[in-house]
């Protein structure tokens, strides 16, 4: 008998990722995968190990709070767990934990959470950390495990939420091997010579640190070009990203890209001389994955996620206190010395592939599943 999984998000950026990485590596022959997912999420079949797609519930899951629509999708998802009866629920990112670790306890189902960076470190006031963060606390008392994302997550879930040992189970962020690089789809506006990052302008990916960061640089390297993906999705600080722009003179020096393929992801961070990243927090960041993937030397913030894939000084640089000068000064550096940045290349190869492969990885979670099921 295959062992029946219900998976609950909101599917969406690298939380939607995560869950489709899962479920096209798991053994659809030992495991039986369902999605209950938002109603307004993009409408793509969620697609199993031998490219056939499973079960999907679209119901009343939104982004942001609202009591009402909120009770909505607790009641569709509990009378959907009634009616599936999982041995386990699985669920992805803040709204989908609240939501299923309700059902979960209704229903007596064990719940796995993956938090994909916590709720509380998104809240720019002293006032909404307190209230997310609560609420963590308290739904932490019932029937669910954390199922980390990355070290820091999980430390997160020991020392902030409060959970025990016993119940704070890991498991890494992974993406298949990136073996075949496709040719751009778009045209290339910018320089060969370039660095480049996937960031949407939030408080999350503190691009305006980053802006900072190229302002710095060019003062002693004035050709220097970033090319900044995914900046038209869900994007609430790209007015004052474009205004600091335009501030500093910067315009010939950055491409800002708003929507762009996967494969042209690849390719361009692929062809660039580095990877840099300034998030103020992750869960376990794809796009840094996939530059270890993809060879990359990369110099991140000490933040959740960026920390756990970036070694100091092994494949990359860690920026501690959003230093400014520091974080251009190792960027400037990388680019005069080859013979250092190879070596941070082969080093990320190496790492990748030890922990982040997740041909190499979707057993531990698969052994998870089984003993983590209601018996």
């Amino acid at each position: 008998m295959k062992i029946k999984i219900v998976h609950i998000l909101h599917a969406v950026g690298g939380v939607d990722v995560s869950l489709r990485l899962i479920l096209a590596n798991i053994d659809s022959d030992k495991f039986e995968s369902i999605v209950i997912h938002g109603d307004s999420d993009k409408n793509e079949p969620f697609l199993n190990d031998k490219n056939i797609p499973i079960k999907n519930y679209p119901i009343s899951i939104i982004r942001n709070i609202n009591p009402s629509k909120d009770y909505k999708a607790i009641k569709e998802a509990n009378k959907i767990i009634k009616n599936e009866k999982p041995e386990l629920i699985h669920v992805h990112s803040a709204k989908g934990g609240v939501i299923g670790k309700i059902v979960g306890k209704m229903n007596n189902i064990p719940v796995l959470h993956t938090p994909q960076a916590y709720s509380f470190l998104s809240a720019n006031s002293k006032f909404k950390k307190n209230v997310f963060l609560t609420l963590e606390k308290f739904l932490s008392k019932w029937n669910n495990k954390i199922l980390a994302s990355s070290n820091s997550e999980k430390n997160r879930a020991l020392e902030e939420v409060g959970y025990n040992t016993d119940r704070v189970l890991l498991f890494n962020n992974s993406i298949n091997a990136i073996d075949n690089i496709s040719n751009l789809s778009i045209e290339k506006t910018w320089p060969d010579d370039y660095i480049c990052s996937v960031g949407r302008p939030s408080f999350q990916k503190n691009i305006e640190l980053m802006i900072e960061i190229l302002h710095q640089i060019k003062q002693t390297k004035p050709n220097i070009h970033l090319v900044l993906m995914g900046v038209g999705y869900h994007a609430p600080n790209l007015g004052q990203v474009k205004s600091l722009i335009a501030n500093y003179n910067l315009e010939s020096n950055i491409t800002l890209l708003e929507w762009t393929q996967r494969e042209d992801i690849f390719n361009i961070i692929k062809n660039s001389k580095l990877y840099i990243s300034t998030a103020r927090y992750e869960g376990l960041p794809y796009s840094v994955i996939e530059a270890l993937a993809l060879g990359k030397a990369c110099v991140v913030t000490d933040a959740d996620g960026n920390r756990d894939l970036i070694t100091h000084n092994t494949n990359g640089y860690v920026i501690f206190d959003e230093n400014v000068k520091e974080f251009a000064n190792k960027v400037d550096s990388l680019l005069k010395d080859d013979q250092k940045r190879t070596e941070f290349e082969n080093a990320s190869l190496e790492i990748f592939d030890k922990n982040f492969n997740i041909e190499n990885t979707i057993s531990s979670l698969e052994a998870i599943y089984i003993k983590e099921r209601k018996k």
